[in-house]
């Protein structure tokens, strides 16, 4: 089936319909773009998500990736930024093997179409004018032969006519044979130019015109298959990236089954061991017995880190100026030793680490420079061998000082690792113990440790000189004060040694006296003897309260 042919007579709608074409490949390159438009903002959205959830460096989230659990959700954050990348792929493909391909083609259909039509119209007025020029053929001819049979009708009457001189009458004959020379010169004219046009017509409508019209054909089928293949084309662009894409999914699959919850687990022990054992039982007291002071077998006082202290007997304390003590709010002391005994361990072994990285760091470029000393030393031409001197001078300092910086962590970890205590009854209790003592640094169990504001502990040696509060005129002025009265009674659970200023040093078992209650920070006040008095740990005593003052109260 042939355009040329069949539709002969349908230059118009042919025009018509080959525009529609164009119009719907130009609509499918816009339905292209804006597919790529929006894989482009997929990925774009995808890669920012994953960046949002990326542990920052250097932070606290950095730490929790060593869980099995935040790796795995980590690697799934990796493979979504690979999978933003396959979308990118698609984008680009498309963009480049469909969108900028097909607009290429699109200005070359309308060229050649434009082309085609042109010579369309250019035969289509051939035509017309050959057709104008046999009308005027025939008009002419058909004029011609009116004129002559006028003229012949003009010369018979003359001729019958005997009043009409023989001079006009063949002057009348005369104009016959002319008008009748005339419209059979017309006549001929008008048989070649209709012999003519009828040749061309035939050239026209069976030759021409079927050859435009089949280029034009032709034009749009080629639009047709270009389409089809940018359909396969978008098609075959998806498909390639899906083994990439199966790929970003299967390697979060395996992310998921390598989630260990037994080494998270593991984990969970090794962050926040302390090393301590569990308490012993407590002992029996018999308060039917006159009351004395005793030391359980089980208390802290057994528990001790480096060796037993006798309790420093407590002066008279300056009671009223407790709450204004200096707390113990610093980074913590370098041996880590505001650590329990386990924790302490892991943090003087990563600085071990660290420190010796770092002379191995050092000596490898020692070796260097020691190296390029050498080759200046053969070599002059190459550098001064002196300039290499103050560099290796320097390093060697440095790696000095990193060893002795390094035994001094070593002397303190071999020293954790001789001795790690036996948990005191103070840290056994339970894990949020820690954080109730944080309002003030003092030594809060027989280890010689205080409680932090973080609920660390800190050793008491290295932070006494801190702790003191210089005399003042105030001192005085408590002093001369009235003893407050007693509320009720305590008994030591566990014994505690008050070396800061406002504190007093009770033993495991000891009765003693209350006069002011735990007021929310964690510390209760109490007396021993009209010149002892201080505060001690809330969670170290068991209160009994008189009835009259404020109703027997218990704290444990």
């Amino acid at each position: 089936m042939s355009w040329g042919t069949e539709l002969w007579d349908q230059f118009d709608n042919l025009e018509k319909h080959t525009q529609w074409g164009i119009d719907v490949l130009e609509k499918y390159i816009k339905f292209v773009k804006e597919r790529t438009e929006i894989e482009i903002s997929y990925a774009k959205q995808l890669r920012n998500l994953s960046k949002k959830y990326q542990p920052k460096k250097n932070s606290k989230e950095e730490e929790e990736y060593k869980y099995t659990s935040c790796r795995a959700f980590l690697a799934t954050l990796n493979e979504m930024n690979d999978y933003a990348g396959q979308h990118e792929l698609i984008s680009e493909n498309m963009t480049s093997q469909i969108t900028a391909e097909l607009a290429r083609f699109v200005q070359e259909l309308k060229q050649e179409r434009k082309s085609h039509f042109h010579d369309g119209r250019k035969a289509q007025q051939y035509i017309e004018t050959f057709w104008k020029q046999l009308e005027a053929s025939k008009r002419r001819f058909e004029r011609d032969c009116k004129e002559a049979d006028r003229a012949q009708q003009y010369f018979e009457k003359m001729d019958a006519d005997i009043n009409v001189t023989k001079a006009d009458v063949e002057k009348a004959r005369q104009q016959a044979q002319i008008r009748h020379q005339m419209a059979e010169d017309s006549k001929a004219e008008y048989s070649s130019v209709l012999q003519k046009f009828n040749h061309d017509q035939r050239e026209h409508y069976h030759t021409h015109i079927p050859n435009i019209f089949q280029k034009i054909q032709e034009m749009e089928e080629r639009r047709i298959v270009r389409i089809g293949e940018c359909m396969k084309t978008y098609a075959e662009v998806d498909r390639q990236v899906i083994p990439i894409i199966g790929k970003c999914l299967d390697g979060i699959t395996k992310a998921a089954e390598s989630i260990d919850q037994k080494n998270d687990s593991l984990l969970v022990i090794e962050a926040f061991k302390s090393g301590f054992e569990p308490p012993g039982d407590i002992d029996f007291e018999d308060f039917t017995q006159p009351m004395k002071r005793t030391v359980s077998e089980s208390s802290l006082s057994n528990s001790r880190w480096d060796g037993k202290s006798e309790p420093r007997p407590g002066s008279k304390s300056k009671g009223k100026l407790w709450p204004f003590i200096k707390k113990n709010k610093g980074g913590g002391p370098e041996d880590f030793s505001n650590l329990p005994p386990e924790q302490r361990r892991k943090k003087l072994q990563q600085k071990v680490d660290e420190l010796n990285k770092e002379i191995q760091k050092e000596m490898d470029q020692r070796d260097a420079l020691t190296k390029m000393k050498d080759v200046y030393i053969k070599n002059p031409q190459m550098g001064d061998a002196a300039s290499v001197d103050h560099k290796l001078a320097e390093l060697g300092q440095n790696m000095e000082k990193l060893r002795l910086e390094a035994q001094k962590f070593e002397g303190w970890l071999a020293e954790v690792e001789g001795r790690l205590p036996v948990r005191t009854e103070q840290s056994r209790r339970q894990s949020g113990m820690y954080d109730t003592q944080n309002t003030s640094a003092v030594n809060n169990c027989a280890q010689d440790r205080e409680s932090s504001p973080d609920g660390s502990y800190t050793e008491e040696p290295s932070q006494e000189s801190e702790m003191k509060v210089p005399v003042t005129e105030f001192d005085d002025e408590f002093d001369d004060e009235e003893p407050l009265p007693t509320i009720g009674t305590c008994k030591a659970l566990y014994t505690f040694e008050g070396q800061n200023e406002g504190t007093i040093s009770v033993m495991e078992g000891e009765m003693l006296y209350v006069i002011e209650e735990d007021k929310g920070d964690g510390w209760t006040r109490i007396r021993r003897n009209e010149d002892e008095e201080g505060y001690v740990p809330t969670s170290y005593v068991e209160v009994y309260l008189d009835k009259n003052a404020k109703g027997a109260m218990t704290y444990i």
